[in-house]
């Protein structure tokens, strides 16, 4: 497995390479300057675990980037890393579907643990709870309680012992699982499916 960096600033991809070397030392870090070489990249190292990728690309307009991954791979996580503030740029990149936007000037523990946090979502081996066609996770099922408390993502954060981040990212595949874009949604269609 190979876990994809594409960033045509040379410091910050090999700044990236190497938090993603000491996180997950047996996978192979793949640094690409242009998203074009991904493709062959992927033929000559293999699948991706996950893609790292910069927003403002040489030859990509806005997300197409994003929304080209996600319909290759809508499986593997994706995660922007952008020197765009996060505001207005990280809803369009989710909305495209990355599963995360981190700023550029995000100190690297931050990145590193929201990064963690993204592979601990993913683990599958999670117990499920099935509502019609969707699948949620214990974590998910607990997040919907949580929100229908109305706790705050700091709050969720401090009652799970987890990263703040680690939190929009949980709630991001919530969202998507549900096919939802916000908590109140999410309350509504837990509310028309029995799960609060």
């Amino acid at each position: 497995m190979s876990l994809y960096i594409i960033d045509d600033h040379p410091l910050v991809r090999q700044a990236i390479a190497m938090l993603l070397r000491r996180m997950r030392p047996a996978s192979k870090v793949v640094e690409l300057e242009k998203f074009s070489e991904l493709q062959a990249a992927i033929i000559k190292n293999g699948e991706p675990e996950l893609f790292v990728l910069d927003l403002l690309l040489p030859g990509v307009k806005g997300t197409s980037a994003v929304r080209e991954v996600k319909t290759m791979y809508g499986d593997i996580p994706l995660v922007v890393i952008s020197s765009m503030p996060a505001g207005e740029a990280e809803e369009t990149c989710i909305e495209a579907g990355a599963d995360l936007y981190l700023e550029k000037s995000t100190p690297a523990p931050e990145i590193s643990s929201a990064i963690q946090g993204l592979f601990a979502a993913e683990g599958g081996d999670e117990e499920t709870v099935v509502v019609g066609e969707t699948k949620l996770s214990k974590r998910q099922k607990q997040l919907i309680v949580m929100l229908d408390r109305g706790l705050s993502n700091r709050d969720i954060a401090a009652e799970l012992e987890i990263s703040e981040h680690t939190v929009k990212v949980h709630l991001w595949r919530l969202f998507r699982r549900l096919d939802v874009k916000s908590r109140t949604q999410t309350l509504h269609f837990a509310r028309q499916h029995g799960l609060l």
